[in-house]
C-alpha cells in the first residue's frame, strides 16, 4: 500500500488506482533560461524515487515532464545575448542540454514524454478556444484571459477564498481585465510574429501550457500531479481551473508538493544572491551524494542546505558505497528482493509518503546484519539501486594539493609526535583535517 499527502485534502491519502496497472504522472519541468539549481534537484529526485517507487510496485507509469521553452525570462535573456528576440530557442537548447546532463547525474530516470511547449502550440490553441466558446475565458485586442469568476471553486488547493486572493506572480496588472484575478492564457504579438491563432499572432501565457499537455499526453484526469509549493498558486490553481473548466472532470487526483530548499533560514532565490546551480555544485559534490542528500530530508520538510552539511553525509554514503560495492551479487529477482525482511521494512517507510529518511534508518540499523547474509544484502542493494536510485558505486577520493604550508605542518607535527608534546600533536592534526589532510599515524 502507497500512502500519499495530497495537498488539495491537506491529509495523508491512500493511493488508489484509477485503473488497474496504470498510474499518469505529470511533473512541472523548468523554464530554461537558466542553468537548473538545488531546487530543481530536491524536485526530480524526489519524484524519480515516487516513479521508481509506482513502477517497482508493478504498475506501467506514464509520466511527463515539460519544458517552458518560450516565456518572458527566455525572451529578455535571448535579447540580453544575442541581440534577437527570436533567439530564444537558442537559449532553450542550451540550457535543456545542461539540464539533462544534470538529472542524468544525479541518476533520475527520463520520463515517458518530455515535451517543449513550441512542440505543441497547436493542441494549446485549440484548448484556450474551447476554454473561449464555453465563456470561461474571453477576447481583449488579441488576448486572451481567464475568468475567474467562472469557476467557483477557485482557490481550492491554495486554500483561499476568491475575494481574498491576491494577483499572482507572472500575472500582470491590465485594466483591460474584467478582473485583476483574471490571467492570461494567450498574449498577443505583432503581426507575423510567434504564432498564428483565432485572436491573431501571439504566443502562450504560462499556466495554460501544463493543462494542454497533461491533456495531450495523459488524459483528462490525471493520478499525480507535482512540483514544488512555490507552484500551488499561482499556477497550479490556475491549471485546476483551466482544465477542469473546460472538461468539467476532476483535473488531478493526488497533489503532491516538495517544500522549499533554504540557504541560511531564507528560500532561495536569485534576488537574495543565494542560489546555488547544480553545474557549479557539481564541481565540489559528487551529484550522488547530492541525491543522498536530498533523500535524508523528508520531502515535505523545508530542506536547510549547506555543503557543510553536504560534506557530512557525505561520510555515511561512502560507507554505504564501500559496503555494497564489494558485494558481488548475480542477478537478483523482483521476488527475491521482495522477500528480504529488511527490503519489506525498508519499503514500508518509502511507501508512506516517500519516508526516504525513515527507509534510511533502517538501513544503517540493519547493515551489520547484512553482512552475515549475503541473499539479503544484495536484494538491499537491488532495492537501493532500483527504487531509491543510489549508483552505489565508490567515490573519488579527494586530492588535496600538499603545498609548501601544509608540509609544513604535517613536519611540525612529526616533530610533536616524536617529542611526545601530544597536545601540541592533537592542535596540529586538527588544522590539517580542516584542511582536507587526514594522516593515518604509525605506532612510535
Amino acid at each position: 500500500m502507497i500512502v500519499v499527502t495530497d495537498t488539495l485534502r491537506g491529509k495523508k491519502e491512500r493511493f488508489e488506482l484509477s485503473k488497474p496497472g496504470h498510474v499518469s504522472m505529470y511533473v512541472c519541468g523548468i523554464t530554461p533560461y537558466d542553468y537548473a539549481h538545488i531546487g530543481h534537484a530536491r524536485v526530480y529526485v524526489t519524484f524519480d524515487v515516487l516513479y521508481r517507487l509506482l513502477s517497482f510496485s508493478g504498475n506501467k507509469v506514464s509520466y511527463c515532464r515539460n519544458f517552458t521553452d518560450i516565456d518572458d525570462k527566455l525572451i529578455n535573456r535571448a535579447i540580453r545575448e544575442y541581440g534577437d528576440m527570436f533567439a530564444y530557442n537558442k537559449v532553450a537548447d542550451t540550457y535543456i542540454e545542461q539540464f539533462k546532463k544534470d538529472v542524468h547525474a544525479l541518476n533520475c530516470l527520463p520520463p515517458t514524454y518530455e515535451p517543449r511547449v513550441t512542440e505543441h502550440i497547436p493542441e494549446i490553441i485549440t484548448f484556450v478556444d474551447g476554454l473561449v466558446k464555453k465563456g470561461n475565458a474571453y477576447v481583449v485586442d488579441g488576448d486572451v484571459y481567464y475568468r475567474v469568476s467562472s469557476f467557483p471553486e477557485y482557490g481550492k488547493l491554495s486554500k483561499q477564498q476568491l475575494d481574498e486572493l491576491e494577483v499572482g506572480s507572472r500575472v500582470d496588472v491590465d485594466e483591460r481585465k474584467e478582473s485583476p484575478r483574471d490571467f492570461a492564457l494567450w498574449k498577443s504579438e505583432a503581426e507575423g510574429t510567434f504564432w498564428k491563432s483565432p485572436w491573431g499572432w501571439g504566443r502562450p501565457g504560462w499556466h495554460i501550457e501544463c493543462s494542454a499537455l497533461a491533456l495531450h499526453f495523459l488524459g483528462e484526469t490525471l493520478d499525480i500531479h507535482a512540483g514544488g509549493m512555490d507552484l500551488i498558486f499561482p499556477h497550479h490553481e490556475n491549471e485546476i481551473a483551466q482544465s477542469e473548466g473546460l472538461s468539467g472532470k476532476p483535473f488531478v487526483r493526488y497533489w503532491m508538493h516538495n517544500a522549499f530548499v533554504r540557504i541560511n533560514k531564507e528560500k532561495m532565490s536569485k534576488s537574495l544572491g543565494n542560489f546555488f546551480t547544480l553545474k557549479d555544485v557539481f564541481k565540489d559534490v559528487d551529484p550522488m551524494v547530492l541525491r543522498y542528500y536530498i533523500l535524508t530530508h523528508h520531502y515535505r520538510a523545508p530542506l536547510d542546505f549547506s555543503f557543510e552539511d553536504v560534506a557530512a553525509v557525505k561520510k555515511s554514503y561512502q560507507r554505504l558505497c564501500r559496503f555494497f560495492s564489494e558485494l558481488i551479487c548475480e542477478e537478483v529477482s523482483h521476488e527475491a528482493v521482495l522477500a528480504s525482511p529488511i527490503v519489506t521494512a525498508m519499503l514500508d517507510y518509502v511507501s508512506d509518503d516517500l519516508n526516504t529518511p525513515g527507509m534510511l534508518g533502517v538501513l544503517f540499523d540493519r547493515l551489520s546484519d547484512l553482512r552475515a547474509d549475503h541473499a539479503q544484502a544484495c536484494a538491499v542493494k537491488m532495492f537501493l539501486q532500483q527504487v531509491i536510485g543510489l549508483a552505489l558505486e565508490p567515490l573519488a577520493e579527494d586530492v588535496v594539493e600538499i603545498t609548501p604550508e601544509i608540509q609544513k605542518l604535517i613536519d611540525d607535527r612529526e616533530a610533536a609526535r616524536v617529542a611526545k608534546d601530544w597536545k601540541k600533536s592533537d592542535q596540529l592534526r586538527d588544522q590539517l583535517k580542516a584542511l582536507g589532510v587526514e594522516l593515518q599515524d604509525k605506532k612510535q
